[in-house]
């Protein structure tokens, strides 16, 4: 048995160091087990999936909002891959369901969701604009397949843990039950919750890089995740509990970001056009 505890976590170590990658955009390290091919027929097959148990929106102004803004975003995207000699395996796909959840979301390759929820909170472009951004950031920084990867790791960790209770004749069966379910939640609580935030506020940096280059104007984030906090009306659960931020935290982390994003915003035609006509704030 002790033989089966070293080869279990002997497996988790090696896994980790093998999969280990950079984000070139935040220089953040992050673990992917999943091979790119794997991620996208999971995605395809869920997106199809949803999108058939769902209803679209017949709103033609909405939906053609929806696409106008992602194919700019899309565009940024594209051309900040091929700038950085990164794979791009996006196949852009946008959809509008006629739903009430306040969500969006965004699968590997390119497969967007916007619930009509949402809409009152964008409100315009640039609001959608940041959910867009934000939830693309997510699968450009393969958040996906680093929250499968490290779910998968935290699994083989309480295998090895379950080998290690068998070993002992002093814990009763039950008890050592009870104790390895307790384990797997301190460790989603301690390790999965944490990464996850993490992950929420590198997708809000990428996001506002990503909209800014589009053209949007990325100080429209403050707005909107303030509505959004309101939208929440005090139901979220604390921070530690949640795989979001709280929301003053994720509002002050954006005005951080925004001195960059400003920076690649100012580059685009559309700020300049604004500035040429002195229809920015200030002017």
């Amino acid at each position: 048995m002790k033989n089966k505890l070293r080869f279990a976590f002997l497996i988790c170590s090696s896994l980790f160091y093998f999969s280990c990658q950079t984000n070139p955009m935040t220089g953040r390290s992050q673990m992917v087990l999943y091979s790119s091919d794997k991620m996208l027929n999971l995605s395809e097959e869920q997106y199809a999936k949803v999108l058939k148990e769902s209803k679209i929106s017949k709103s033609a102004q909405e939906k053609e909002r929806l696409q106008r803004v992602g194919k700019r975003i899309s565009k940024a995207v594209d051309d900040y891959l091929k700038e950085n000699r990164l794979e791009n395996n996006f196949k852009w796909e946008f959809n509008l369901i006629d739903d009430k959840q306040v969500n969006a979301w965004c699968m590997p390759g390119g497969k967007i969701a916007f619930y009509t929820g949402i809409l009152p909170v964008t409100k315009d472009d640039d609001g959608m604009a940041v959910v867009m951004g934000h939830e693309i950031a997510h699968a450009v920084a393969e958040h996906g397949n680093e929250r499968m990867s490290q779910a998968m790791l935290i699994n083989g960790g309480l295998m090895a843990a379950a080998i290690g209770l068998e070993t002992s004749d002093a814990v009763d069966d039950d008890i050592g039950k009870a104790i390895l379910i307790g384990a797997g939640g301190l460790a989603s609580v301690g390790v999965a919750l944490p990464n996850s935030r993490t992950q929420e506020l590198e997708a809000d940096y990428m996001g506002l890089v990503f909209m800014a280059k589009a053209g949007y104007n990325p100080e429209r984030a403050i707005t909107f995740w303030q509505d959004m906090s309101k939208a929440g009306k005090g139901k979220k659960p604390p921070e530690f509990l949640s795989t979001h931020p709280e929301d003053n935290r994720r509002i002050d982390e954006i005005k951080k970001y925004l001195p960059k994003a400003m920076y690649y915003y100012r580059q685009t035609p559309q700020y300049q056009e604004l500035e040429r006509k002195k229809l920015l704030p200030n002017q």
